[in-house]
């Protein structure tokens, strides 16, 4: 049966696993370490120390006030020193930190310097990219470049489609889930369980019937079991999620079978709509040699991209690309804007376009095969340095998302940053990761997991979640 998502539900208030944070520092008085307090809400699960997470209830473990000058600072110019110290530290942590950072999708590997003589204007492209309002401090040419540079990527003529520069790749999910809802307002939202949490979030948010289909061990979607649902729902269109690299395994969705399957179980062109969310992995697959393409050619609604990951842009952004046909139900004019209004968000960060435009002006598609490929072979190199120290790892085909055993110590996984889940652990390869960086990361976790281990416990058998011919256990050594 279908889940029907209630936002009030409290079946569906977030829960998750967090760590235990290290002590910190009061800061200028303001915030006292609650590491004690925090120790009386954790939990050991397979040796790990863990928190739960309650909504409303995370602690803080720094926080900077915001005080108030004093009637003389104009003078003694103390409160400016002050601000210019915090700064600097924050930077220097910052410098710290982004040498450990292997567990998340981002590409640190940038430079926009060119770009600091713009940061003095307050640039937003609030309403329809391609209509020019009332507010004129914006960047509109930028991104509607943008827009169709992505259009020549995903094969869809300028006249065909619509699109707009996202605040982040949520958004992008919700801006394809609901022009789906729109144009199919009683369809059910199919979407695999490795989908990204944003796909639920808009069924929630949407009130919409939500199907979660079963996945394979790769994570990418069971055709099988989407066809069983396909079939027990065919009174009512169908709108699906696809997946072109899943959050934690990297798996990517076979849209070419999905509509096959879609066709094979009578819903025609016109009782389906597609979304491809393609995060990450959305901008790596053109430039994959025998990857299956991502095209408006093929029967689907839209696509979206981050612009934040691969790209590498120094703040949340993201890509939608929709058809035409499908925004005009969705488009409403709004005289105050002297525009139109067809986007989830009002405001939209002006400054987003211009550090896409940059980047791709300054890459352009050969740049971005030759970063793929570095990736690629960048991700068999840590994931064969994984398997010859006799640790269990798995990389899918398409992806450069190196999934292994979890480490045992937390403290190991703030260090590097990496992302878990279960037993289970994954590290990004993007741009930004050296060899040098996997090999520093190599010999770390093979020296701490040698001390993990010497008590004679065992690691964890992975054969559930990336099978059987990826486990190196010692019950499939």
């Amino acid at each position: 049966m279908a889940e029907k998502f209630d936002i009030l539900s409290e079946d569906f208030v977030p829960t998750a696993v967090i760590n235990e944070p290290l002590p910190c520092p009061v800061i200028n008085g303001n915030r006292a370490d609650h590491k004690e307090e925090n120790l009386k809400k954790t939990k050991v699960i397979n040796g790990r120390r863990e928190r739960e997470m309650v909504l409303g209830r995370n602690v803080h473990t720094t926080s900077l006030a915001v005080t108030e000058p004093e009637s003389n600072d104009e003078f003694t110019g103390d409160k400016e020193a002050y601000m210019a110290s915090v700064l600097a530290r924050y930077r220097k942590t910052l410098v710290e930190r982004t040498k450990y950072h292997l567990g998340y999708p981002y590409n640190l590997d940038f430079d926009y310097g060119a770009l600091g003589q713009l940061q003095h204007f307050s640039i937003n492209n609030l309403g329809d990219p391609f209509i020019e309002s009332n507010y004129g401090v914006h960047s509109r040419p930028f991104e509607v470049g943008v827009l169709d540079w992505f259009a020549r990527l995903w094969e869809i003529e300028r006249d065909d489609y619509w699109g707009y520069i996202t605040n982040c790749g949520t958004e992008g999910n919700l801006h394809g889930i609901l022009v789906g809802r729109e144009v199919f307002p009683d369809g059910i939202l199919y979407a695999s369980s490795e989908s990204h949490y944003s796909v639920f979030k808009a069924a929630r948010m949407y009130r919409m019937e939500c199907e979660r289909v079963d996945t394979l061990i790769s994570g990418e979607i069971d055709c099988a079991d989407f066809r069983q649902k396909l079939l027990a729902n065919k009174d009512k269109p169908a709108i699906l999620n696809v997946n072109i690299g899943t959050t934690v395994k990297g798996a990517v969705d076979d849209l070419d079978l999905v509509i096959k399957t879609l066709e094979e179980c009578g819903f025609s062109h016109d009782r389906f709509y597609i979304h491809c969310d393609g995060a990450l992995f959305g901008l790596m697959m053109p430039f994959v040699k025998r990857a299956p393409k991502v095209t408006f050619n093929k029967p689907i609604g839209s696509v979206s991209v981050s612009g934040h990951k691969f790209v590498g842009c120094p703040m949340p952004c993201g890509v939608q690309i929709t058809r035409m046909k499908h925004i005009k139900v969705l488009s409403n004019n709004v005289e105050y804007l002297a525009s139109r209004d067809a986007t989830i968000m009002g405001s939209r960060n002006g400054h987003a376009p211009l550090f896409l435009w940059y980047t791709l002006s300054r890459k352009g598609y050969k740049g971005f095969q030759k970063e793929v490929q570095k990736c690629l072979r960048n991700a068999h190199y840590l994931k064969d340095g994984l398997r010859e120290a006799r640790i269990s790892a798995m990389l899918n085909e398409l992806s450069s998302t190196v999934v292994f055993e979890r480490p045992r110590d937390e403290e190991f996984v703030r260090r590097w940053q990496l992302a878990c889940q279960g037993d289970i652990a994954h590290v990004v390869v993007m741009p930004s990761v050296t060899i040098e960086k996997l090999d520093h990361f190599l010999k770390d976790l093979v020296e701490n997991r040698s001390v993990w281990y010497e008590d004679g416990s065992q690691p964890p058998c992975l054969v559930k979640d990336i099978g059987i011919k990826n486990c190196i256990c010692p019950a499939h050594k």
